[in-house]
């Protein structure tokens, strides 16, 4: 098998005529499973996207919408939601969805034996549970909670969850193992070359939502080209010569190429504000790193400002709240932030004990994140302060399989775009017994979260997310330092590509220019 970067140089020295009816795009690493929410990461759910839908979705400003569903309806008690299906969504075999597949995929994905990424939101062991569910009539799909939830759409929406994605029954072997996503979206799955490419093909037989331009994960979704493929290319230089011949299209760039980027003429680079955090978490269950003081020593050691600067080339701004800055819950009270103060880290050690001790810091070498450039930085600021610091670098699948088992001291990680701030929170916050990925283990912060998942009034969910700010940076279970901007390098044959906030491409409502 040739490697990634054999196949990316191929694709670079190929005519580019050969190019103009697939739009080539680069990932920075390849996916991990075709099967919605199940054995996921950040790519993974960027590609599965294309192909499966749910019966709602993310519009362009964050909102959720109806996606395979026409209508919503939702009892006065909050309890009961009943979705009225949409008419004529057809599967990639050709089969014509009803509630029935809705049912089955509900069942398929409760079941702990699928080891969906999302079953806890649902069970109840974060605090929703949905208690029944029912298929009335072929277009009618019923859902009733336990109690009131203001996020229970938010997260059917969520793309880690692949938008608790509705596939054909065919989709699974006669076994129950997984086999191929039969789903209901504008590409349907081509060839998945591992550590090569993914493959998509246009689904001729797509019914688009409802819609005069593209909205986020709803809106208008044709697929307008016949191919999609997604190349695994972990070399920026290749990523570059790519973009630079025009046998890429579009590619994630690093924010340090962005000036070298914008004289290419064939090429635009294209930028929005994301979700993405990136952040320094610490194992607060660690012998060194479970005193509170030690971690608050580490925030006033590291200079945060030059941290942003340095890693995202000015593009990023400082952030230390699990709110993005272009939020409507983005207050005053979420500027509030970590400043660097070297009396104070003085004071915090002594009072620790610390007797210099290694802290091991966890990275990796993506070119699109700022996880290792972030950590060197920092380390050169924690010995400087008194304290070693020795960098761990990972591939990416290993980190990330440290990370679900809590498995470190301290890691400079990413953590996907959440649109509503209770789901930011949720990511990183929980019983650590039960969830061991979980960076902070605090009932008061449970507590808050939850009322954040029940109350609807924006007042009111803005003073428990203040709250929760100011306590997190008591406890400092982590450190978020900014949000991501998504820069992409986009060839200017293309026409309809744009990155948004959700920080995953679309390649829907997307064509050559003629």
């Amino acid at each position: 098998m040739k490697s990634s970067l054999a196949i990316a140089l191929t694709l670079v020295a190929a005519p580019v005529l050969a190019q103009q009816s697939t739009i080539n795009v680069a990932l920075n690493a390849d996916i991990r499973s075709t099967n919605p929410g199940v054995n996921r990461d950040d790519n993974t759910d960027a590609v599965v996207l294309h192909m499966v839908e749910g019966l709602v979705g993310y519009r362009e400003n964050g909102a959720v919408a109806p996606l395979l569903a026409e209508s919503i309806a939702v009892s006065p008690d909050g309890l009961t939601y009943t979705f009225t299906l949409r008419k004529g969504v057809k599967f990639h075999n050709g089969a014509v969805m009803t509630s029935a597949d809705v049912l089955w995929n509900w069942n398929r994905y409760m079941d702990a034996k699928t080891d969906w990424r999302c079953r806890a939101e649902f069970d109840g062991r974060t605090g929703m549970k949905v208690t029944s569910v029912d298929a009335p009539d072929p277009s009618t799909f019923v859902m009733k909670l336990e109690k009131p939830s203001a996020m229970f759409l938010d997260t059917m929406a969520r793309t880690d969850c692949a938008m608790v994605a509705i596939i054909h029954k065919d989709s699974v072997k006669a076994d129950g193992s997984w086999d191929r996503p039969i789903g209901t979206g504008p590409f349907t799955l081509g060839e998945w070359r591992r550590g090569e490419f993914v493959s998509l093909k246009r689904f001729d037989g797509y019914v688009s939502p409802p819609g005069e331009q593209r909205d986020g994960y709803v809106g208008r979704k044709r697929a307008l080209v016949p191919e999609v493929k997604f190349l695994s290319i972990a070399d920026g230089a290749t990523i570059k010569a790519g973009l630079m011949s025009g046998a890429l299209h579009v590619a994630d760039i690093p924010d340090s190429d962005v000036p070298e980027m914008k004289k290419i003429p064939n090429l635009e680079v294209m930028s929005a504000p994301s979700a993405t955090k990136h952040a320094f978490l610490f194992q607060t269950r660690d012998a060194l790193l479970g005193d509170v003081r030690m971690r608050q020593a580490i925030a006033a050691a590291l200079d945060l400002d030059q941290i942003v600067a340095h890693t995202s080339n000015e593009l990023g701004k400082t952030n230390n709240s699990a709110i993005y800055v272009s939020s409507p819950y983005y207050s005053d009270v979420q500027r509030q932030r970590y400043s660097q103060d070297l009396a104070k880290v003085k004071k915090l050690l002594a009072e620790a004990g610390y007797k210099g001790q290694p802290i091991k810091l966890v990275a990796n070498k993506r070119s699109t994140v700022p996880s290792f450039p972030a950590a060197v930085v920092a380390q050169a600021m924690l010995q400087a302060a008194g304290i070693n610091s020795e960098i761990e670098v990972l591939e990416w699948a290993t980190q990330l399989d440290r990370y679900a088992k809590g498995n470190f001291q301290m890691m400079s990680f990413s953590y996907s775009a959440r649109i509503d701030p209770a789901q930011s929170y949720n990511q990183f916050s929980g019983p650590k017994d039960a969830f061991p990925s979980k960076a902070w283990d605090s009932r008061r912060a449970d507590e808050l979260i939850e009322k954040a998942t029940l109350v609807g009034d924006p007042a009111e969910r803005q003073k428990l997310f203040d709250e929760l700010h100011k306590l997190m940076l008591a406890e400092a279970p982590l450190i978020f330092l900014y949000n991501q901007v998504d820069t992409a390098g986009v060839s200017r044959k293309l026409r309809g590509f744009a990155p948004w906030v959700a920080g995953k491409p679309r390649l829907w409502e997307v064509s050559f220019a003629n």
